[in-house]
């Protein structure tokens, strides 16, 4: 049995995220998976590095599959170019360990926001981006980010729905940058629960707006109380960046 990494570029604009739904097939790993299935000539199971949500997008996910097939890794890559929806794209294929595990092999993970700082929205990028209109105070968000940096409980940004068994997580690094009013949300991380990422940035969101003092994220973890954080930010400026792995 051959072990299949791939690398995916997708726009999750239109589908209804990543995980498998039994009501619809309109999600990137039912898609990949017919496309696999069909060219195997039975069911083949994909696993992906994590589950992004409805409407979230990614510049490299990371996903494995085992099957039996002779073909060539150049003749799996241009099948899969060929029948995947022009909206999935298969970037990189290799065969790695039969024990390489796409998900729980991964040792972090990195994302990316974007918001369009502009007083007009763009209508050209307003899928793959969040609108805030008003001038954001990006020092001040800057500062935030300092007391979210190491191990924390993160119960205080995780939605309703996670069901992790552990809130602890570890952030790495968060990097802000701006150009001609377009403001890019890095965060890396050795895990992340559901909707954390976009809680993190809808907190960031209101301090850059003057709602909170940066200082109040001390406050926020502290509580381990979800009410106390910002909004959950759009799924539209999200981007599943990048997945590292032990080399």
């Amino acid at each position: 049995m051959r072990n299949i990494k791939i690398t995916l570029k997708y726009d999750g604009s239109k589908y209804r995220g990543w995980q498998r739904l039994k009501d619809t097939d309109m999600t990137i790993q039912s898609k990949i998976e017919s496309v696999i299935s069909k060219m195997e000539n039975k069911d083949i199971e994909i696993i992906g590095s994590g589950r992004t949500d409805a409407g979230v997008h990614a510049i490299a996910q990371i996903a494995n599959f085992k099957i039996d097939s002779e073909k060539s890794i150049s003749q799996i890559h241009e099948y899969l170019y060929t029948y995947l929806p022009q909206d999935i794209v298969v970037t990189n294929i290799e065969e790695v360990d039969p024990r390489f595990h796409s998900r729980y092999n991964a040792v972090s993970k990195t994302y990316l926001y974007k918001i369009n700082n502009n007083k007009m929205h763009d209508p050209f990028s307003r899928k793959y981006s969040t609108h805030i209109p008003n001038k954001l105070n990006i020092d001040n968000m800057k500062k935030a980010c300092e007391y979210l940096i190491g191990e924390h409980d993160f119960s205080s940004f995780k939605s309703s729905k996670s069901k992790k068994k552990s809130n602890i997580k570890t952030i790495n690094y968060i990097n802000i940058s701006e150009n001609k009013n377009f403001i890019n949300i890095k965060i890396n991380g050795n895990g992340f629960l559901h909707n954390m990422v976009r809680i993190i940035v809808g907190t960031l969101i209101e301090i850059g707006s003057n709602k909170m003092k940066p200082e109040y994220i001390n406050q926020i973890l502290e509580s381990k109380d979800r009410s106390l954080a910002g909004p959950t930010a759009y799924s539209q400026g999200l981007y599943l960046h990048g997945v590292e792995y032990k080399k």
